[in-house]
């Protein structure tokens, strides 16, 4: 359900698409109690594409209570290799020349040495601490085709300035290399108290330059950030690691990672990837739309619940959202009624 409502991808969305491309049917309730089904047994079913409409709305519409996924088959052939590079840019660079090249790998993962670090120190995969980043790059598919370009996947990280390129040997060492990726987001916790996950999205080409710029804005707020991401289709998710029991720090991390965001639509992109966005971006949405362009999706949003009662205060701006922001945690009205507490 939650990866229905934010349209979520994954390490494998650069070849295989989002969870849009997935989803057959689904079953949805309305605001006035009504159950329906959206969509139907093949991909392009007749008449208005309501479920692609659904996908993604983030729970402002109705509800999802169940769904319909297509099937893939298990590729015949699959290669993965980690490459460690000394820079960011480098490793970017590689992300760019290997789709400027044509080819689509299953996924393409990129960690900075913050990232690194917190991984290792947690999974224990044989990660690189000295590299100042890393990049996981998977083929799959045909075994002379996926032969073919792992090839020259190989020679195009050597070319962007790799350092190391570790090739799996076999399925353990595959799950090890995807072990310590996965690791990330929890592994954060060995580094900073706390952090916020952002999202946004860039073209692969300015993969390097905006990297570096996210770099400089950490450095200039005093905020450590993490990169740790899916590459191959330019999704960010930088964290901005902060320690909340200390006054203001909570405020400030929040304000860097909402700059974060916006670089990625200065830089031709997008504040969001597959995180959706909620109240945390909602006042960044005029950023990256117009009124017009707002007013519509308002009106679509109207045509399902046209009182607000789904997910109210999410994805639209609005005075009070945008105004006067309290912290990243905010009591709901029957914890503070005492009726309800938070564990």
């Amino acid at each position: 359900g939650g990866n229905v409502a934010e349209n979520s991808g994954g390490v494998h969305c650069l070849k295989y698409g989002f969870t849009t491309n997935h989803v057959m049917w689904l079953e949805f309730v309305t605001t006035e109690g009504d159950i329906v089904e959206l969509g139907g047994p093949v991909a392009d079913t007749p008449g208005y594409d309501l479920r692609g409409v659904v996908v993604g709305s983030e729970g402002t519409l109705g509800i999802v209570t169940k769904v319909a996924v297509r099937l893939l088959r298990k590729p015949q052939a699959v290669e993965t290799l980690l490459a460690d590079y000394d820079t960011p840019r480098q490793a970017g660079d590689a992300v760019a020349a290997i789709t400027t090249a044509g080819i689509i790998p299953a996924g393409m993962e990129m960690m900075d040495r913050l990232a690194v670090k917190a991984c290792e120190e947690d999974a224990r995969v044989g990660l690189n601490l000295d590299c100042g980043a890393a990049l996981v790059v998977e083929l799959d598919g045909p075994q002379a085709e996926v032969t073919a370009l792992f090839d020259e996947v190989q020679r195009h990280c050597r070319e962007a300035g790799a350092t190391n390129i570790r090739i799996a040997q076999d399925a353990t060492e595959r799950a090890l290399i995807w072990k310590g990726r996965k690791a990330a987001f929890a592994a954060m916790g060995r580094l900073s108290r706390d952090y916020f996950v952002q999202d946004g999205v860039i073209p692969r080409t300015r993969l390097g330059e905006v990297l570096e710029r996210i770099d400089q804005l950490s450095e200039r707020s005093g905020y450590r950030v993490a990169n740790v991401f899916h590459a191959g289709d330019g999704n960010l998710h930088p964290l901005v690691l902060y320690d909340g029991r200390n006054p203001g720090e909570a405020e400030e991390a929040e304000k860097l990672a909402i700059r974060i965001v916006e670089l990625c639509v200065e830089s031709g992109g997008s504040i969001t990837g597959e995180h959706g966005v909620g109240t945390d971006k909602a006042c960044s949405m005029p950023k990256m739309f117009g009124e017009d362009d707002l007013a519509v999706m308002q009106r679509a949003r109207a045509a399902f619940d046209p009182d607000g009662l789904c997910n109210p205060g999410k994805v639209f701006p609005t005075p009070r959202l945008c105004g006067e922001r309290p912290g990243p945690y905010r009591p709901h009205p029957l914890e503070e009624a005492g009726l309800a507490e938070r564990l």
